[in-house]
């Protein structure tokens, strides 16, 4: 009942933010919402589809293990492979490899073929049952495979002539999604060592990123509704321009390079800064004399970062289900990937997860779900520049989407969240 009544709330609250709210085409929104139940009963209840979807979960675990192999050679002593120095096994040189590694992988599969195989099946599905226009149902579809700045990439001829509403979805679909080269990283930390548990993970992050996709259609038709015509029925997907499979497999791993640098530098950053914030709190907190209010009636220690996050996102937290007694640490994690992002929160969850702050089993499963995407602010300025670059005279109207884009792509994650806490 939390669940439904969170649909509820998110979809008014949705609604009530639009720019042309008689304009709302709801055949497509409760299309979109209808969807997505669809999708999550056949991949959580179907036994068959189950099935497949726990293979391809299973294939990930494995891919990720050649990953860990080749950086073993990479990192190992000469003659003594597989043997790494302890003080290398961290984040840095075990995770951010797996990034670079599945980045040359996507690009691979897409120059075979199959990747695009997948993105027109899905596309035709939602074209079909949402009555989106080609380019917003190819854009869509590319979110669930590939990343936020690679989806635009299938469509850049359509780009400049898109409708508003067009690129609000385009936007918003890469908010609530996430990347084939991340979601392995997210596996390898939030399973450990373990391969049944990668591949738990493994299959609910599949799961997210596929039934966040008809979410994020409802999200921004509701937030921005279409008024034009649209642009493209029948739009073909942009076929990949490698002249063959090498080049495919070395562009993939240059931009895997780049995008684990960044991920890297990111989390150092923002670490730094989450602590730097910390401290001011902290001080502020001592000289105000809520330090002891706040030890004395929460889990927290302090004024923090973490704690004011915790109380504005756990309302939020309850509404998608989670349990009340861990409703505060969910919302922490929301409030995380808002501000910094996905990486940094999936790194908190991990960690509460194995010192067993969490009342409830069932508030971990429903927490990878929330942070499944990369809505936050640091994705306004990656797709403003991204998209920028490919229509040059639509970068004016993207900045004024950026924000409502963010919206939409949480929103997604969360209504995402509620239907797996409904079904599961």
């Amino acid at each position: 009942m939390q669940a439904i009544l969170g649909i509820a709330v998110l979809t008014a609250i949705l609604w009530a933010l639009s720019t042309q709210r008689k304009s709302t085409a709801w055949h497509t929104v409760l299309g979109a919402l209808g969807l997505q139940f669809a999708l999550a009963i056949l991949v959580l209840k179907v036994p068959f589809v189950k099935d497949v979807f726990t293979w391809v979960a299973e294939l990930f675990v494995v891919l990720i293990g050649y990953t860990d192999r080749g950086t073993d050679f990479l990192l190992g002593s000469f003659g003594m492979e597989g043997q790494v120095d302890v003080s290398l096994e961290n984040f840095a040189f075990r995770l951010l490899p797996t990034i670079v590694f599945f980045s040359a992988f996507s690009a691979l599969l897409h120059h075979a073929g199959i990747l695009p195989l997948f993105i027109r099946g899905f596309a035709w599905l939602m074209r079909r049952t949402l009555r989106l226009s080609g380019t917003e149902s190819l854009a869509v579809a590319g979110n669930v495979f590939i990343g936020q700045t690679e989806s635009p990439l299938l469509i850049r001829p359509y780009l400049e002539r898109m409708t508003r509403s067009e690129l609000m979805l385009v936007m918003t679909g890469g908010m609530a999604t996430i990347a084939g080269s991340v979601f392995a990283t997210y596996v390898a930390f939030l399973g450990g060592d373990d391969p049944e548990a990668q591949a738990y993970f493994a299959t609910h992050l599949l799961t997210a990123s596929l039934i966040s996709a008809p979410a994020a259609v409802a999200a921004a038709k509701l937030l921005v509704p279409e008024t034009d015509r649209q642009s493209a029925e029948n739009a073909k997907l942009v076929k990949s321009d490698a002249a063959n499979f090498l080049e495919a497999i070395t562009n993939g791993t240059r931009d895997g390079l780049v995008l684990a640098a960044n991920v890297g530098v990111m989390l150092l950053v923002f670490t730094a800064l989450v602590y730097m914030s910390n401290d001011i709190l902290g001080w502020v907190g001592g000289w105000t004399g809520l330090n002891d209010a706040i030890a004395a009636s929460t889990r927290f220690d302090s004024l923090s970062l973490e704690f004011i996050l915790g109380y504005i996102g756990a309302p939020l937290a309850w509404l998608v289900g989670v349990p009340m007694q861990d409703a505060v640490l969910v919302g922490q994690l929301l409030g995380e990937k808002t501000v910094i992002n996905e990486f940094y929160a999936y790194v908190t969850l991990m960690n509460m997860k194995e010192a067993g702050d969490f009342v409830n089993e069932r508030s971990i499963l429903i927490a990878t779900y929330v942070l499944c995407g990369f809505a936050n602010f640091a994705s306004i300025g990656i797709q403003v520049g991204g998209i920028g670059v490919l229509a040059p005279s639509r970068r004016g109207e993207l900045a004024k989407l950026g924000f409502r884009a963010l919206i939409g792509g949480t929103a997604a994650c969360l209504l995402t969240a509620c239907v797996v806490s409904i079904l599961a």
